[in-house]
């Protein structure tokens, strides 16, 4: 069956296309934005230069990339997917993800979805982020790491400052099996303050993964 976009419901002109052109012209794209942790920024950053949040308090990721800003419709998507149940979004984020990875370093060797504790998925019935994986684990041939789960059922992180997430993640993660990759990169939908990326990359990099880096759809501001 031919595929209509997600956002107008316009025929695909292009085959395996879920987003339009015009809505892809339409979406918030992240203009100049902090290589370390894709804070929106209000110019360029020299080469090798991050933001100011991240000179003072320094990520344990290599790199992040987050296409869009989370605003609309980005955000109605990405909240359709996870407490609706529109799978069908996935696959069309997933499209705008694998444009991105061209900007991550090439020696990126596993995938790693952002892991949901174990009732909050059996209630909702999947991993959203999981599902913006699958494709780009078929599309590059890279192994999707399951051997990492989220201990603690955290309260949803939304709407909480900075420093309640911080507490609330702390120890959140633990690496059951400790990975053979040495680059792993986090999937996830949205980045907010990035303490969730910070705090697994942590668990990651104490279980022995030399770097790690996070691509996600959005980037909240």
């Amino acid at each position: 069956m031919p595929l209509r976009c997600v956002f107008c419901g316009t025929l695909s002109r292009t085959p395996e296309r879920r987003i339009c052109e015009a809505c892809r012209r339409d979406l918030p794209w992240l203009g100049s934005a902090c290589p370390r942790c894709a804070q929106p920024v209000s110019i360029a950053l020299p080469n090798g230069v991050c933001c100011a949040a991240c000179q003072m308090r320094q990520p344990p990721f290599q790199a992040t990339v987050a296409p869009l800003l989370y605003e609309f419709p980005v955000d109605v998507g990405l909240k359709a997917l996870k407490f609706g149940r529109k799978l069908y979004y996935a696959p069309a984020f997933a499209e705008l993800l694998e444009a991105e990875m061209h900007r991550l370093s090439p020696d990126i060797d596993a995938l790693l979805p952002v892991p949901l504790h174990w009732r909050r998925q059996a209630f909702r019935g999947f991993n959203q982020a999981t599902e913006l994986c699958r494709p780009l684990a078929r599309r590059y041939a890279l192994p999707i790491i399951t051997g990492v789960a989220r201990r603690r059922a955290t309260p949803f992180q939304s709407g909480l400052p900075a420093s309640l997430r911080r507490k609330n993640l702390r120890h959140a993660f633990a690496v059951r099996k400790s990975p053979a990759s040495r680059h792993v990169l986090l999937i996830d939908d949205v980045i907010t303050t990035g303490e969730t990326t910070r705090q697994l990359a942590s668990a990651l990099i104490k279980s022995g993964v030399e770097k790690v880096s996070v691509l996600a759809v959005a980037r909240a501001v």
